[in-house]
């Protein structure tokens, strides 16, 4: 009975054998048709090894009491596996791949492949699981208060407007005051010796008492109408009082109001000389910035032979024009206000201040002129009152305008001043030629390197051989001495 049932049991794993051998036959076949007309068949069979197959079908359980079923061998199992994986993969079925991460990468921990690679920084797994960083929220204050504290930096920027702004205000109005004073305390005497105060020019109609405006520190009046003289300017420089930045340097460096008067005197009626009295002070400024004190009188000399304080200086070209200027009723009121005087300065050839930008050498227009500098007060502190104590040095300014219109210099004075204007004529014109000189043989040199560089820069040697003997030309021709030739007449 036994022996029966196992022959049951061995005839169908027979047949069953050799259908799959049929079977897998065939698939070959197929498979080898297909690789015929698929010229990327070599490579799908690489990628096919590397991929596992894993069986969707799994051995139901036994049933109990069931019909008999057919137990396979392991060979046959081995076999149906791998030709219903052939029949899922010509039906395009669903496979699942996976892939060795670690065996994808292997080649990057190489350490012969890589130079200093440190395997503790090697990449890791993918299907490692990372935790997320652990993320911490700042807390955020609060920049917003109710109380006035949070807002002290916009309290400062608007105390300092305010403070800028009154010290404006303020400041303008004590220029302004200081200037109508001056005018008010010296109408008077101007009135005595000009028929025109302050007039602005802008309309044809004579006008009186205007003060010029031409910032909020300096005040201008134009006095015309005197004999020996064009005109007078009457300049009020006054501390920058609206300014608070000035304000607060004047407290580190003092510097006080001025008020500089300058008269132009007719051509007939000053002779040729250059006088300079300054304090030590304004002396070295003076002989720096204006020509014809450093032309004429370069010299620094004290002036305490002319009993004048030590403080002021003397540069004069005529000792005679010193001796007349410097009388009995200047040395007085120099005396006596010795700390308001800063400079007079009388020349015929005053040409104004040197610009900062003149570099050229060249002739000027000159001027006979002489000016005044006074100071309003010694400190800085100044007030109407004191103002109105500068009327006596207004009265030396008229008293020296009018010696200067008697002065006359003796011949042998008139001619060494002749000369010296000469002989600086004739350095200022040679100079000048010089800087002409220079500049034309620039321009020239000039001229010659862009024509030397047009012809290394002409690719075509035949044009560059003829411009070439085009400038030797030109060069040999200005060499050639210049000959006149004049034609004559046959008798």
């Amino acid at each position: 009975m036994q022996h029966a049932r196992s022959s049951v049991v061995r005839i169908p794993v027979q047949v069953v054998l050799l259908g799959l051998m049929v079977f897998a036959a065939v698939a070959v076949n197929q498979h080898a048709e297909s690789t015929e007309d698929n010229d990327f068949a070599e490579f799908e069979d690489a990628d096919d090894d590397d991929v596992v197959i894993s069986s969707r079908s799994s051995p139901e359980p036994e049933q109990v009491g069931g019909p008999p079923k057919v137990v396979m061998a392991p060979e046959a199992v081995a076999a149906a596996a791998e030709a219903e994986t052939t029949d899922d993969d010509d039906d395009d079925d669903d496979v699942t791949v996976e892939q060795e991460d670690d065996e994808e990468f292997e080649h990057l921990t190489d350490e012969d492949e890589f130079e200093g690679f440190d395997r503790e920084q090697a990449p890791k797994s993918k299907s490692h699981d990372q935790q997320p960083p652990d993320l911490k929220i700042a807390k955020v204050p609060i920049h917003l208060h109710a109380n006035w504290d949070s807002f002290y930096m916009e309290m400062l920027m608007l105390g300092g407007l305010s403070a800028y702004l009154l010290n404006f205000l303020a400041g303008k109005a004590k220029n302004n005051k200081l200037a109508q004073a001056w005018l008010n305390a010296h109408r008077e005497i101007l009135e005595e010796n000009f028929s025109v105060i302050g007039d602005d020019g802008t309309t044809t109609e004579i006008q009186s008492g205007i003060l010029m405006k031409e910032a909020e520190n300096v005040y201008s009046l134009w006095c015309s109408g005197r004999t020996c003289c064009e005109g007078m300017l009457v300049t009020l420089k006054l501390l920058k009082r609206q300014d608070l930045v000035s304000c607060i340097a004047r407290l580190f460096r003092p510097l006080t109001d001025q008020i500089i008067i300058k008269v132009i005197m007719d051509e007939a009626d000053m002779d040729a000389f250059v006088f300079c009295l300054a304090t030590k002070r304004a002396s070295g400024r003076l002989l720096k910035d204006h020509a014809d004190l450093s032309n004429f009188s370069p010299d620094r000399k004290n002036a305490e032979k002319f009993d004048l304080p030590s403080n002021f200086q003397l540069m004069s070209e005529s000792s005679e024009a010193t001796a007349y200027i410097l009388d009995s009723k200047v040395t007085t009121v120099i005396n006596k206000y010795d700390t308001l005087v800063e400079y007079l300065h009388f020349s015929d050839q005053y040409s104004g201040p040197r610009q900062i930008d003149d570099t050229q050498a060249r002739l000027l227009e000159t001027k006979k002129t002489l000016i005044f500098c006074f100071n309003i007060s010694e400190k800085g502190n100044s007030s109407t009152s004191d103002v109105e104590l500068m009327k006596p040095l207004l009265q030396m300014v008229f008293h020296c305008v009018d010696k200067v219109k008697r002065f006359k210099l003796t011949k042998e004075a008139k001619g060494k001043a002749e000369r010296a204007r000469q002989k600086v004529l004739e350095s200022m014109q040679k100079a000048a030629h010089t800087q002409r000189t220079e500049a034309a043989q620039a321009r020239r040199e000039e001229k010659r390197r862009a024509e030397k560089e047009k012809i290394l820069n002409e690719d075509d040697p035949e044009k560059q051989r003829k411009l070439e003997e085009k400038n030797l030309k030109k060069e040999a021709k200005k060499k050639q001495p210049k000959v006149k030739r004049m034609k004559v007449k046959a008798m």
